[in-house]
């Protein structure tokens, strides 16, 4: 999940809301930082503010439109019915005003997902016993349901939508636990362990998720 807000107690507010919720949350509190987020991550969702302080809300999301289908909700201040009306015309999913109810942001953006899937439009990627369903954040392996954790799952997701490329330790924590943690490669030792012994057949020959050694992980299923 990217939340595009340049108040701070409301990304505060938001990631709180978010991660009760599931959601693995990146936030940014600029349009063009966030653009590059949501271009990188693939998100399940936008959360997205129309007052920020480079781009305009509202133009932030006509770029996204040229190339992505991710689910958008709008949270604004303003309750006016030409902003609600000029948002929705611009490819916004659903728009909720300022102050705000934490269980309906959730079930507004549950619902966003169910009708519009993920950003990269691809809605479930298979390989091996394995099924991860984009859309509905569902991990089967042989048809019996996997648990994973707000961020094993957001790690398992940034992986398998970028199957192939090589991501680095950097980009990783960056992106999963946030600029502060860029240094912390410990925590992707332990859940990249994690994903290999509920994921792989032989978690200590893994197939599926590789090391590259001294640069990151790649994911390679079929």
């Amino acid at each position: 999940m990217v939340v595009i807000d340049d108040e701070v107690q409301i990304r505060r507010l938001l990631r709180v809301t978010l991660e009760s919720g599931g959601f693995a949350v990146r936030d940014c509190d600029g349009g063009r930082v966030g653009l590059g987020e949501v271009e990188f991550r693939q998100p399940d969702a936008v959360v997205l503010d129309l007052g920020l302080p480079d781009i305009p809300g509202v133009e932030v999301l006509r770029r996204l439109r040229e190339w992505t289908r991710v689910p958008v909700l709008i949270l604004s201040v303003r309750g006016h019915e030409d902003d609600k009306v000029a948002a929705l015309d611009a490819g916004a999913d659903d728009y909720l005003t300022k102050p705000f109810n934490g269980r309906e942001l959730l079930a507004r953006l549950r619902v966003m997902m169910r009708h519009g899937g993920p950003g990269d439009g691809i809605a479930v990627v298979r390989f091996g016993g394995v099924e991860v369903d984009l859309a509905r954040r569902v991990v089967t392996r042989d048809g019996a349901g996997v648990p994973l954790t707000a961020k094993e799952y957001a790690l398992l997701r940034l992986l398998v939508t970028h199957r192939g490329k090589v991501l680095t330790h950097r980009q990783i924590l960056r992106d999963i636990w946030g600029p502060n943690a860029e240094e912390q490669t410990h925590y992707l030792r332990v859940y990249i362990d994690r994903l290999r012994r509920k994921l792989e057949e032989n978690p200590k020959h893994p197939k599926l998720f590789k090391t590259v050694l001294g640069v990151g992980y790649r994911f390679e299923g079929e």
